[in-house]
């Protein structure tokens, strides 16, 4: 049984400075990954949000890469934490930062988040080239999605926090 997550309630905010902000941590178990920590911030009051992922042992710099070729590959657990870049070539490469979020998904979350930030990008580009970029990418998206064509997925992480967990991943020691 799942413990229940540690909440703490009023504390102030880095941001806007009132007593809004909520922390959260719980501890959970990945099958085939481990004891990890999910850590949260949320402000009611200028809606301030950053999560992250951490494991409870220390991880190495890795490096795991999948070929998404099948709807059954949609449901492989993801781990990504802040560090993580995530990249899909030819697509998207989206790197880590201080805006950065960690989070537990499935390859299909994953996709639908690129899928969601390339049609933002394609309604605020300008120039056609962009939008049509944009639009062929958001294509090939939905094929994979629809288990009509494949594509690679890859997460690097130099902290070791993130993974793609299964059998069918290729994993790597990242060069520090």
């Amino acid at each position: 049984m799942e413990e229940q997550p540690a909440i703490l309630e009023g504390q102030p905010c880095p941001f806007c400075g009132k007593n809004t902000l909520t922390l959260m941590e719980a501890e959970r178990e990945i099958p085939y990954f481990g004891k990890i920590y999910i850590f949260s911030m949320d402000c009611s009051s200028c809606k301030y949000h950053k999560a992250d992922v951490e494991l409870a042992d220390k991880g190495e710099p890795l490096r795991y890469s999948i070929e998404v070729s099948s709807e059954e590959d949609l449901s492989i657990r993801v781990v990504r934490s802040s560090t993580a870049t995530i990249k899909i070539p030819h697509i998207i490469t989206i790197e880590p930062g201080t805006a950065a979020n960690g989070y537990i998904t499935n390859v299909e979350g994953i996709l639908k988040r690129v899928k969601h930030q390339l049609e933002v990008a394609r309604e605020e580009a300008e120039d056609k080239s962009a939008k049509d970029k944009a639009k062929r990418m958001i294509k090939k998206l939905n094929k994979v999605l629809w288990g009509e064509d494949k594509l690679k997925l890859v997460i690097e992480d130099p902290n070791g926090n993130s993974a793609i967990v299964s059998d069918k991943a290729e994993v790597k020691k990242l060069k520090a």
